[in-house]
């Protein structure tokens, strides 16, 4: 995402709080669902993208890129306050620390809770918490504990690393989906507040292959297949 706006004027300092007087992103830092999707397999080469900007993202798992283990000041939203000490610097310490403090289930839990509704859900073995390559080092303590009673972050980031996609699955997979299920349930305008509503994008409206209909054919529709709208930075 280098050649996209940055962030204007940019602090020269990123470590303190108190430089510069941007508190919001740019409206241009949007998704670029180009970037995301391939529109050249369905037929609109002039929303493709090369091979460099596609698709950047990184696996999900248990270890953090270093600059996510320290943090800027400036990230903290409390400007004027004194420097914390340096683990508190550490996404994953900020993480971990707020679960805590809003008593947040952890992944074992909510595992149980959702089985008691009848939502299949397989909880981790207590291998899935040895340590291997490419993951996070544990303790022996350290891992004793896990088994028994894990962050739900943590486990959410495990789970996925050990799917060999390395993609949320699993507890983390449901999350998701539900938290954009009961978003649409929120919406005034949601289709399943509609009890006559019946899907009406057929394949071959699509001009998809024959039974399938993909997400960017829903893109298409949505911004009515105009490019400008789904290119807007025009990068």
């Amino acid at each position: 995402m280098t050649d996209l706006p940055d962030f204007s004027p940019r602090p020269e300092d990123l470590g303190n709080p108190e430089a510069g007087t941007l508190e919001t992103l740019p409206t241009n830092w949007i998704a670029d669902f180009r970037r995301l999707f391939d529109f050249g397999a369905a037929g609109r080469a002039d929303l493709a993208v090369d091979d460099a900007r596609f698709n950047v993202a990184k696996r999900i798992d248990t270890l953090l890129v270093n600059p996510l283990a320290d943090l800027p000041l400036g990230t903290f939203g409390g400007r004027g306050r004194p420097a914390p000490p340096a683990v508190e610097l550490n996404l994953a310490f900020r993480n971990l620390t707020r679960a805590n403090m809003v008593s947040l289930a952890s992944g074992q839990q909510l595992v149980e809770h959702l089985r008691k509704k009848r939502v299949n859900v397989k909880e981790l073995p207590a291998s899935a918490f040895d340590n291997r390559p490419g993951g996070a080092q544990l303790g022996d303590e350290l891992r004793r504990k896990l088994v028994r009673n894990c962050p739900l972050w943590f486990y959410i980031l495990r789970e996925a690393e050990l799917n060999p996609g390395e993609r949320l699955t699993g507890l983390g997979g449901r999350i998701v989906a539900e938290v954009f299920h009961r978003a649409i349930e929120g919406s005034r305008h949601s289709i399943v507040r509609d009890p006559f509503w019946r899907p009406f994008l057929s394949p071959v409206e699509a001009r998809r292959k024959a039974g399938t209909f993909e997400m960017t054919d829903l893109l298409l529709y949505a911004f009515e297949e105009n490019a400008d709208l789904l290119n807007p930075v025009g990068v």
